[in-house]
């Protein structure tokens, strides 16, 4: 389902109606709340026992820890760095289609504090596109700016028939961007008639579901800001009719989001030093959880040697996930045994996959812009 038809069939009555959820209005669950319950967690990142083989790579390091890696990055494959330095923090990255371009189409991507969405294509390399990309303090002379910490987009992905999706930190809502006039539609703004915090990554289900993570991030004081209207830092699907209800509240600080490709499994990525994990979440036919677990904890990795938390995420058309977190991506095998790390040198954000093949995966690594070719394609590409 296309973003066109989400907002045909549902914009209205999301203005109405998107309160409705699996919490009740105390803030505990309502009767008909599917529970949610911890399964046994994976083996910490400190217990892996592969050997693993380290290659420089053009920028970065490529460290293949199993074989099955090499399936995945071709022998000799190389980091290229796109750009200069000259992002704050770059974030979000999703690539379009397009046949009129040289390169097969264009890679959108945003700088958070700086409140800029940047275009990338091979011809004309990095370009601005939209500024400001999140809030715009000229539009809305009454909000006062000072309750932000970051008031830019942050989270892209592409909603089809000339739509990205975006995670609005500014506008504290999950929003619909039209590529040909720059025009917003908001697609989710509050949860039972207060504001979200800062939506920040975004991923959409062929249904037309989308699952979104809302952490503090974009306010000034993140959990202390006065402005803070929800009490928990929630885990979010808004329904094809758009009713918001609650995956989870239970996380401190959730961040990246990505589906499998049978859309079965949902993984999000907690960016907290202290708890540095990436969940998975078994969906059933409705797309509520079943069960949670820990896919992987990232947390005996953090530190000045491995720059990074878990952050976004892509996924292979063949399910292989690629997952920021310290140090650089992070692969991860189907079967969800991590295989190997693709490094930038710095912390990396976020990533996708791009290219006229679908096989090229970009990387908003910190201040540039960075790619890698793999043997695999992107799913939906």
């Amino acid at each position: 389902m296309t973003i066109t038809r989400i907002l045909a069939a549902t914009l209205a009555a999301f203005l109405i109606s998107a309160c409705d959820s699996a919490v009740a209005p105390d803030g505990g669950e309502s009767p008909t709340a599917v529970s949610v319950k911890d399964a046994p967690t994976s083996a910490p990142a400190s217990s892996v026992t592969a050997h693993p083989i380290a290659t420089p790579s053009g920028i970065g390091t490529i460290t293949r820890l199993l074989g099955a890696a090499d399936a995945v990055i071709p022998q000799g494959a190389e980091i290229e760095r796109l750009s200069p330095d000259m992002f704050w923090w770059s974030e979000g990255p999703v690539w379009v289609a397009d046949v009129r371009e040289p390169s097969g189409g264009t890679l959108y991507f945003t700088d958070v504090p700086q409140n800029t969405l940047y275009q990338f294509t091979d011809a004309g390399g990095v370009t601005e596109f939209l500024k400001p990309s999140g809030f715009d303090a000229a539009a809305s002379p009454n909000i006062d700016m000072s309750i932000f910490r970051e008031a830019g987009a942050n989270g892209l992905i592409n909603g089809g028939d000339d739509m990205l999706i975006m995670g609005d930190h500014g506008n504290r809502a999950v929003m619909a961007l039209r590529l040909s006039d720059k025009t917003k539609t908001v697609l989710a703004n509050n949860y039972q008639g207060r504001k979200f915090n800062s939506p920040n990554d975004v991923v959409l289900a062929q249904n037309g579901a989308l699952y979104f993570t809302d952490p503090p991030y974009g306010l000034k004081g993140m959990n202390t800001s006065p402005a803070k209207e929800i009490p928990f830092n929630g885990v979010y699907r808004r329904a094809p009719d758009g009713t918001i209800s609650v995956i989870d509240k239970s996380l401190s600080f959730p961040n990246g989001i990505i589906l499998s490709p049978d859309e079965r499994t949902l993984y999000v990525a907690v960016s907290d030093p202290a708890a540095a994990k990436i969940y998975r979440y078994d969906l059933n036919a409705s797309g509520q959880p079943t069960s949670r677990n820990v896919l992987f904890d990232f947390t005996d990795l953090v530190g000045d040697a491995a720059p990074g938390l878990p952050d976004g995420m892509a996924m292979s058309e063949d399910g292989h996930l690629f997952a920021t977190g310290p140090g650089g991506v992070h692969v991860f095998a189907p079967d969800r045994t991590r295989i190997a790390l693709i490094s930038t040198g710095t912390a990396a954000a976020n990533c996708t996959f791009g290219g006229a093949a679908g096989d090229q995966l970009y990387i908003t690594s910190g201040a540039f812009l960075a790619r890698v070719k793999l043997s695999v394609k992107g799913l939906g590409l």
